[in-house]
């Protein structure tokens, strides 16, 4: 029988971060949670409170603990990176950080992105911006991770892999409410806005990325990974799918060329290569099999937000 491998799982109490959870427990892991104590983690993991944010209690909550792998779900910032990395230093064997398809921001190109479009390791890093402003970390999203990735990346305390995550839809438990501005104006026949120059994106089910995390803690791959379902989707088709279940509702798409649009609508595409996922041994669904049920989950929750309920 393989001894149970000791994985800390940094944020993981909702959405991706508990079926991870979950799924880890399955396999017999070892698994601590921690977070700022806001929420429980799922039924048997360990619990540390701390603010990731706050070197000295981090140490404090660590103490001497050491893991053979750390999941890192919520590194938004190179603040974030920096201090991680100097307090996990010596405690771990692997760093996996959940990063995101964002930062292609720049990419702008028809093909499907690969890894090495951003190598972290040339990425400028600025401690001095803003980081802890709220407002200018939801505008600088996809920067905030480059950076953290390259903080990571450049100076590495350990064996680091960053899994730049597709758009994540489906669960019951989906908190975004993207899907729900799509049921509550196809229901209504309120217009939904997207861009004149629409373009696709790459989309992964919260639970085949889940998947994805817990099979890359067993790996040793190091470096950028992309995390994405077979198959790219436009807004069009992602109506359709919500529209099904709304048949006397309409769906109106409204062409915008400057403003705010709707969720999943982008003025350039979001397309992920995953070849070298999928070469390294992970087998990635087709996003068009699993989207009809990702949207009939989403939408017990989407159709009680639409409701005011």
């Amino acid at each position: 029988m393989e001894t149970p491998r000791e994985v800390l799982v940094i944020g993981g109490s909702r959405y991706v971060g508990k079926r991870l959870v979950a799924r880890l427990l399955a396999a017999g892991d070892r698994v601590t949670v921690l977070n700022r104590g806001s929420s429980a983690p799922p039924p048997g993991a360990a619990h540390l409170v701390a603010d990731r944010d706050d070197e000295s209690a981090l140490r404090a909550a660590l103490d001497a603990r050491s893991f053979d792998v750390v999941v890192d779900m919520v590194c938004y910032t190179p603040r974030q990176a920096a201090i991680a990395r100097r307090v996990l230093a010596g405690r771990t064997r692997r760093y996996v950080m959940t990063s995101t398809v964002e930062v292609y921001e720049y990419e702008d190109s028809i093909a499907l992105v690969r890894e090495d479009a951003v190598d972290p390791t040339t990425v400028s890093v600025d401690l001095r911006l803003p980081w802890d402003d709220p407002a200018f970390l939801d505008s600088h999203y996809g920067e905030g991770k480059r950076q953290a990735e390259s903080v990571f990346s450049t100076d590495p305390a350990f064996p680091f892999t960053t899994v730049r995550v597709a758009h994540v839809l489906g669960g019951a438990d989906d908190f975004t409410g993207r899907l729900a501005h799509y049921a509550g104006r196809i229901r209504t026949g309120e217009p939904v806005a997207v861009p004149v120059d629409n373009q696709p994106a790459t989309f992964v089910h919260v639970d085949e990325i889940a998947g994805f995390l817990a099979w890359t803690v067993g790996q040793d791959f190091t470096g950028p990974v992309n995390a994405a379902s077979h198959g790219l989707l436009g807004t069009e088709e992602l109506c359709r799918a919500v529209a099904a279940h709304f048949p006397e509702g309409k769906t109106l798409l409204r062409l915008v060329e400057v403003g705010e649009v709707s969720p999943f609508s982008f003025t350039r595409a979001y397309g992920m290569d995953n070849t070298r996922a999928t070469r390294l041994g992970f087998t990635f669904d087709d996003v068009r099999r699993w989207l009809p049920r990702a949207v009939a989950e989403t939408l017990g929750t989407g159709q009680a937000l639409v409701n005011g309920r």
